[in-house]
């Protein structure tokens, strides 16, 4: 029932282009890009920062650098892992392009085609992307507003003859599904991976854009819980926090999957940007990144709160959704009969978009929900949008009239 193989010339990728095609016509207005506004980038800051440089700096962000990161920002990123809670002074950091270039990593490292890996459903495209390629049989778990489902984990473990390789979790403001994981869920999914040798990974690209303090104790890393008995990688992005043309990622590991990750990422690029590195370093280093991250959540939760208040207003009552605590999302339900690939045609014929629900299904067959991103467009836009949103639905759902759920 939760199984799913999938080939290299999977749908996602066809999806995706798709998506990005359509969706880059002027007027419309865009609900698809999982990523900042334009206008929020801190670009005083890093003109400052680069004046501010020493030649010899300077003539460094033009070279090749060292394979596993320039040294001051691999200590500035120990100094950040500290404040998360991860104290374990043997894991190891390398910087990647981008974490989606650590989540690669990791697959080569441990993947060979036709192995088993876990993944929530619903799931992160890049990674599903990023698995596909290298040939990996997904298998699927649920997730409700609290993670994944431990009971089905449980059931989907116990039902494999060969151990999965790893299970892939995004626990703090879910891409697409805008929840974070609960404390207890998440101390239930390492109690059911101890003794399984299952590796965990962590992707934590959001896990600072919370948007209410008392929020905090949530997004505590897992890898932070300190269990010796399970195997945790974490990764994270500079892309969600400074700037995805930065292509700032990193993984922090055990020294004995560092070493083999390390070669792996040799062969690939040989070193990330030295140039971005030292600009997000001075960036780090220099305090700016503390004050940045405020008025970030600021930003981004109000338009969170513009998104809410209109998905309230014109909704129709069967619809229904999580509203986030922190990220860039909101996964809304279509109920039964609907899809949200008929009402994604119609919406862009009415001049807004969004991404498909089976976008983001390892399978990519379940059609029962839509992603909305409130992070990249003008605030001012987002009432608009969603009425015509509404409007779409609401006339599919006089055509196809829905069932009781």
């Amino acid at each position: 029932m939760y199984e799913f193989s999938r080939s290299v010339n999977s749908m996602h990728s066809e999806d995706i282009k798709q998506l990005m095609k359509q969706s880059s016509r002027s007027g419309l207005i865009s609900f698809a890009g999982g990523m900042p506004n334009n206008d929020l980038f801190p670009i005083r800051e890093i003109d400052e920062i680069y004046s501010n440089l020493s030649d010899d700096i300077k003539k460094l962000c033009f070279q090749y650098g060292p394979t596993t990161g320039y040294p001051p920002l691999v200590s500035s990123l120990h100094k950040m892992m500290q404040r998360k809670g991860m104290q374990s002074g043997k894991d190891k950091i390398l910087i990647t392009t981008g974490s989606l270039q650590a989540i690669s990593i990791i697959t080569q490292e441990f993947v060979n085609e036709g192995d088993l890996i876990l993944t929530e459903n619903p799931c992160f495209v890049g990674a599903i992307s990023v698995f596909e390629t290298f040939g990996a049989k997904m298998i699927s778990v649920p997730i409700d507003e609290n993670g994944i489902l431990i009971d089905k984990l449980k059931e989907v473990i116990s039902r494999q003859k060969t151990k999965p390789k790893f299970l892939y979790t995004t626990p703090n403001f879910h891409n697409p599904a805008g929840i974070i994981y609960s404390q207890e869920r998440r101390k239930q999914l390492l109690d059911v991976l101890s003794g399984t040798d299952i590796i965990l990974i962590e992707d934590d690209a959001y896990g600072d854009l919370y948007f209410n303090d008392d929020d905090i104790p949530l997004t505590r890393s897992i890898k932070a819980s300190g269990r010796s008995d399970i195997e945790v990688i974490y990764t994270g992005s500079f892309s969600k926090i400074l700037g995805p043309g930065f292509r700032l990622g990193y993984m922090v590991a055990s020294p004995e999957i560092f070493e083999k990750a390390e070669s792996i990422k040799q062969a690939q690029d040989a070193c990330t940007s030295n140039f971005t590195q030292i600009l997000a370093n001075e960036f780090v280093s220099k305090g700016y990144l503390d004050d940045y991250l405020v008025f970030l959540r600021k930003e981004y939760a109000e338009r969170k709160e513009i998104l809410q208040r209109n998905l309230k207003q014109y909704m129709p009552d069967k619809i229904s959704w999580i509203e986030p605590k922190g990220g860039f999302y909101v996964w809304l339900k279509l109920p039964a009969p609907l899809k949200a690939t008929p009402v994604f045609r119609d919406c862009l014929k009415n001049g807004v978009v969004f991404v498909t629900g089976r976008t983001f299904d390892p399978d990519n067959t379940r059609d029962d929900h839509l992603r909305l991103s409130f992070s990249n467009m003008p605030k001012s836009d987002i009432g608009k949008g969603i009425k015509l949103l509404s409007e779409v639905i609401k006339k599919h759902m006089e055509l196809n009239p829905v069932q009781n759920q």
